[in-house]
């Protein structure tokens, strides 16, 4: 049986991870500048509470996590798409990036430093 191949290269020391909702491919990463602008959407009062939403797959916290923290891929379609059966994936991939954040990880800043 053939590897699924995919059109998106996934940067897993930058902390991103793989989406796909049907047919749709997406490529996710917990950017400072997803994460605050899903928390400001969500009205999240700290950290804990932004994660607790994304990696519950709360509805609104699922959409707006793909719309937000989406880096490659087209997440309106993606969206247009989105059916329960797709939350268990949806988690997955948001405890992925969010655990390159909380985890201590610095990405991929020596790989950058030892190439420069």
């Amino acid at each position: 049986m053939a590897e699924t191949e995919y059109k998106h290269p996934v940067n897993e020391a930058r902390g991103e991870a793989r989406l796909v909702i049907d047919d749709v491919e997406l490529v996710l990463a917990a950017t400072m500048g997803g994460l605050s602008a899903v928390s400001t959407r969500l009205q999240c009062k700290s950290l804990n509470d932004l994660f607790l939403r994304l990696s519950g797959v709360e509805a609104a916290a699922t959409v707006a996590g793909i719309e937000l923290l989406t880096v490659k891929g087209d997440r309106l379609q993606a969206i247009t798409k989105l059916k329960l059966k797709h939350f268990p994936a949806c988690a997955e991939a948001f405890a992925t990036i969010l655990a390159h954040h909380f985890d201590g990880e610095e990405g991929n800043v020596e790989a950058v430093d030892e190439t420069a």
